[in-house]
Order: structure tokens, then C-alpha cells, then sequence
């Protein structure tokens, strides 16, 4: 029987497996939505099409899977933009359906007449116009193939009269797309030459990112057999920081610990799997560096020993080949000098937080990481909220968290969100929204109601841009327009009937939390924090400040380290001196 393009799509993606589609009705996208009508599949109502497009990327990172949003024409797909380049840049499996304006009105200034196919270049792998039904099924394929290879996100652009055109022949519709992950070996020459320059290196550092998320057993091999600390980025946290005798911190702008030092007194650094961007905390005398894309090599810092490949491969490859070190004493020094560093700023930042107001977000972070389950879900806020999460958020190989981590943008947590728990209603989604993250894409708590997601929303309500603040104090530069009225949240959440919980006593908060996560149901836990946690402390100077960037970073930003703290500590079992320094407890 005859179908047309729009039923001949719903069908496709029916097949590879999809179970909803984000996104708003309405206009050109009319003919799809009526075919997801008589479909299996979900209709994911969003107040903005912008959140469709986080909620995909979420999804898609969450499950491993294709995830589809869908926006009507002119002003409808464009709001997709940020969403969009959030899940390109994270390597989401997204397909994005962009209907457009009647074919034969392309080109002559009609009503909400955008161009998609340009728009959306840069925030795509794969973008393509259908000019009818039948080439239509031909670059839905390749879209969706093209994604689910792995070249970031899929944009069709599809004119209501197309959609509504019949499909007749099914060449491309019958097609099965190819899901396998090959696995990339390295170079012979290129991983003899890294095998070589770590045997020649009297010290070598390990930095980790989001690469190692299938190699945790090698590199922690690898750092074993020649006495090597590791640091990580963000990215790479939550694979290579638990339970890891090696663990010397992070590096960056959220940094904490001996990473940076390390990084910088090993004679030999190997990047692993990571594509940090912040040059200025990159050495470059010694420079080694695994990643799967050789787009990625080279482009932060001076590279030496280059290797492209699956970091597990090349570690696999390598490791019969790598001379075991006898020497630990440099391991045993960044391990001290981190315990210390950590100990330190646990005693500054957490000691009496509990009694403190308004309430410390050091704090606040501390008890969501205590109360949230062994596999809980955290999408955070790009800002702060990034700094309490990398410091407090404990990865335990369970855990997962989401972020803008690539793309900066605010406003990710809530959707994302959205996203992670439509994928998995049965598991705890927790966000790190901050207010201004939050209030951004506020309609989206509508979107919780609607289809009742039990999503534990917590607000770091702290009536300013934190993070902008910091930066303009950074640069030397008195803040501006950061701060702003204050604004109750909870009981917005409570007149669209959300269960709210709003907290400014910190003695009532650690039992706030425990309701909010215990509730069966969405909830939204507005907290007042203090809007100058990130001040700096009165031990620290001007020039200090100045100086941030390198192993300070972490008492600049004000924040604890929660139960990394005792990790630190439980690493200093190694050194002879481990009964010098007490083991730290930040509650």
C-alpha cells in the first residue's frame, strides 16, 4: 500500500528502534506528527524546541542510541541551534527533523521562510534538503546512517508538500543500518615510538579524558607498571577517578589537586583520550597523545609522540613492550602533595557549612552526592554548578552525569534531563540547575508536569551568574549586571502542581533532600546559597589570584572536594610517611 513520505520516516525509525520523538507540533511538521500518531512511538511535547533538541542529545548519550527531535518550519526548528551543537559536539546519535515551507514558496521571502540547510552546518555531520518523496527515503538513510556511525548529529530538512507525497519504491526504506563500533589499532610504527619514549622517561604523568570510558583497566596497567600518576579532565571523571590508587586530581578551571603539578614536573606527559582545550594549563617540553581522531592530535599543545587509535588498543598494543619502572618516588610525591592540597581546602571550605547562611553550595553539593543513588543521573548546569559537580559528585562506575561540558551553553541541565529520564523512567535523575540555567528554559517544567517525569530538580538559587562574577574578577574587572532579584522558584513549580521544597535554613536541608529524592514524582528543591561562595578567602592574595591558573585554581573557586578527600587520603597508604598526614573528613 501506497504511504507517504512522513509515514514512510515514523516507519523507519520504528524499525531502527526509536520509542519518541521530541518536540512541538504544528505548520509543516503537521504530516509528521500525524504519522507518530499512528505509530508506537512517543510524542514528547516541549515547550521549546530547544529543549527537543537537549533531550535527544541526553537520550542518545544516555542509551547509546538513535534519538530523534522534530520543530516545524521557520521559527520552530531554528530555536533547535543550541541543543543541536550541544549534542553534535558530545557525539550524540541525533536525528533532527526540520520541516520547511511549501517547495515551490523556497526563495521568495514567504511567511517564516528560513533557510535550515544553512543554519545548521556547523551543528551537523550529515544535512540534506528532501526535494521529493522518493530522494527523501535516500537521505534518510544516510542520515541516520551517518549518525549512527558516529559523525555527530542529522538534519533532515523535509517541506510539508513533501511529507505528504506518496512512497512508492522502498530500495532505501528496507535498507538495515550498520550499528557496529570497530575498533581502531594503532600504527606499528607510531605505538613503538610511544612504547619507547615512556621506557626513556625517568617520570611520566597520565591525563585522562572521556576517551578512557572503555580502557580503565589498561590505563590503571599502564600507570601500575611504570609508577605514574593520574590526572584527568571533566570528561574523563567519572571512568578514571574511582577507586584509583593513582588519583592526583583534576586540571582546568574546575581543577583541584597535584594534577597540574604533576602534568608539569613529569618529564614525560601522555594525553589519553582526551581533547582538553585550555592551552595554558598544557606543557608541551614532552608531549605523548592517544586519541581515536586524528583531527584531535596536536591542536592543544606540541605533540611528540603521536598515536592514533582506540586508547584500549593502544594500551593493549603497548604494554608488553613497556619497561617496569622500580622507582616510585615521584607517584609518592604527587600523591602527598595532593592528600595535602585536598585536605587543606576541605578544612577551609566545609568546616560548620552545615550551620552557615545563607546555605554554602559546597554543601548543598555535598548532601546530593551523600542521598543520590549508587546509579543516579546528573545533568549540570553550565556555571557553578560545573565547579560543585566536578567536586562533589562521586563516580563510582555507576554513576553518569551530563553536561554543556563542549559547548558551554546554558540552560542544558532541565532538558538534558528530560531526556535521561523519558530514556529510563525506573532509574534517578538528579540536575544541578542553576537559577539562571533554570529560569532560561523555565517553560520546561511544564514539560515535567505534562508527561509527570520524577525528576529531582534542585535549584542553586544564589540570585546571581556566579561564574561570570568569577570572570570578571579574574580579568581584574569590578562585576556587572551578574546579580540580579531574587526569585522563588518553588512556587512557580507549585502553581503548575510540582511538589516544591524550598530551603534557606542549612539545619533544615539535609532532610529537604531526603524528601525530594524519597518522593514518587517530579520534584523541584529550591535552595538559597550564598552568591559569594566563590569570594576569595582572606589567606589569599591578589597575586595569587592572578595566578590561578595553575595549582591554585581550586581555592580560588572556593569549593571542597567532598569525598575525594578520603580517596586522597586512602592513596597515602603506598608512602612510608602515609601516618604523617591524618586522614581528612569533610562532615
Amino acid at each position: 500500500m501506497a504511504r507517504n513520505f512522513a509515514e514512510a520516516m515514523i516507519q523507519t525509525l520504528e524499525k531502527q528502534g526509536v520509542k519518541r520523538i521530541y518536540g512541538l507540533v504544528g505548520d509543516s511538521l503537521n504530516p509528521v506528527s500525524d504519522a507518530v500518531r499512528d505509530s508506537s512511538i512517543e510524542w514528547v511535547h516541549v515547550r521549546n524546541e530547544e529543549a527537543a533538541a537537549f533531550a535527544a542529545g541526553a537520550e542518545s548519550l544516555i542509551t547509546g542510541e538513535l534519538a530523534v527531535c522534530a520543530g516545524s518550519c521557520g521559527p520552530g526548528n531554528t530555536h533547535f541551534v543550541q541543543g543541536l551543537f550541544e549534542a553534535h559536539r558530545n557525539g550524540a546519535k541525533v536525528l533532527a527533523i526540520a520541516s520547511q515551507i511549501p517547495s515551490e514558496q523556497i526563495g521568495t521571502s514567504f511567511f517564516q521562510e528560513t533557510h535550515p540547510e544553512h543554519l545548521f552546518r556547523e551543528c551537523s555531520g550529515y544535512l540534506e534538503v528532501a526535494h521529493s518523496a522518493y530522494q527523501g527515503t535516500r537521505i534518510l538513510h544516510n542520515a541516520i546512517q551517518s549518525t549512527l556511525g558516529g559523525d555527530g548529529v542529522s538534519v533532515i530538512v523535509v517541506p510539508g508538500d513533501v511529507s505528504e507525497e506518496e512512497v512508492e519504491d522502498t530500495t532505501f526504506t528496507d535498507s538495515v543500518f550498520a550499528t557496529g563500533k570497530p575498533v581502531v589499532f594503532p600504527d606499528s610504527a607510531e605505538a613503538a615510538h610511544l612504547a619507547q619514549a615512556i621506557n626513556e622517561a625517568e617520570t611520566v604523568t597520565l591525563f585522562c579524558g572521556a576517551g578512557v570510558a572503555n580502557a580503565r583497566e589498561q590505563v590503571l596497567k599502564l600507570a601500575e607498571k611504570i609508577k605514574s600518576p593520574i590526572g584527568h579532565a571533566f570528561g574523563g571523571k567519572m571512568h578514571i577517578q574511582y577507586d584509583n590508587p593513582f588519583d592526583v586530581g583534576m586540571s582546568g578551571l574546575l581543577g583541584y589537586g597535584a594534577c597540574s603539578n604533576a602534568m608539569r614536573e613529569a618529564d614525560l606527559l601522555v594525553l589519553v583520550g582526551t581533547d582538553f582545550p585550555y592551552v595554558d594549563w598544557l606543557p608541551s617540553k614532552n608531549v605523548a597523545q592517544i586519541d581515536i581522531n586524528p583531527a584531535h592530535i596536536g591542536r592543544r599543545t606540541t605533540v611528540h609522540h603521536p598515536v592514533v587509535g582506540d586508547v584500549a588498543a593502544v594500551l593493549d598494543n603497548i604494554l608488553p613492550h613497556i619497561e617496569e619502572k622500580e622507582d616510585r618516588s615521584f607517584l609518592d610525591k604527587q600523591l602527598k602533595e595532593h592528600a595535602e592540597l585536598i585536605g587543606s581546602v576541605v578544612d577551609n571550605y566545609t568546616k560548620k557549612a552545615g550551620k552557615r547562611k545563607p546555605i554554602h553550595p559546597e554543601y548543598l553539593a555535598s548532601l546530593i552526592d551523600q542521598h543520590a543513588d549508587e546509579d543516579a543521573i546528573f545533568t549540570v548546569d553550565t556555571g557553578m554548578c560545573n565547579v560543585w559537580a566536578a567536586r562533589y559528585i562521586t563516580p563510582n562506575g555507576k554513576r553518569q552525569d551530563l553536561g554543556s561540558y563542549k559547548h558551554g551553553t546554558m540552560a542544558n541541565a532541565l532538558p538534558q534531563a528530560i531526556g535521561a529520564q523519558c530514556a529510563d523512567r525506573d532509574r534517578q535523575v538528579i540536575t544541578f540547575s542553576g537559577d539562571g540555567g533554570l529560569s532560561m528554559l523555565l517553560g520546561e517544567l511544564l514539560t515535567v508536569k505534562l508527561h509527570d517525569l520524577p525528576i529531582k530538580m534542585v535549584a542553586f538559587n544564589n540570585s546571581s551568574l556566579g561564574m561570570v562574577k568569577l570572570e570578571m574578577l579574574v580579568a581584574g574587572m569590578e562585576d556587572f549586571g551578574t546579580d540580579h532579584e531574587g526569585v522563588n522558584y518553588a512556587a512557580i513549580a507549585e502553581a503548575i502542581g510540582i511538589k516544591a521544597i524550598r530551603v534557606e535554613d542549612p539545619k533544615k536541608l539535609d532532610k529537604a533532600i531526603k524528601e525530594a529524592f524519597t518522593y514518587d514524582g517530579p520534584v523541584l528543591l529550591d535552595v538559597v546559597t550564598d552568591p559569594d561562595a566563590l569570594s576569595i578567602p582572606p589567606e589569599i592574595t591578589w597575586d595569587m589570584l592572578l595566578g590561578f591558573s595553575r595549582a591554585s585554581a581550586q581555592t580560588v573557586f572556593g569549593g571542597g572536594i567532598g569525598k575525594m578527600a578520603d580517596l586522597a587520603a586512602a592513596n597515602l597508604k603506598h608512602l612510608g610517611s602515609a601516618a604523617d598526614i591524618s586522614r581528612k573528613r569533610w562532615f
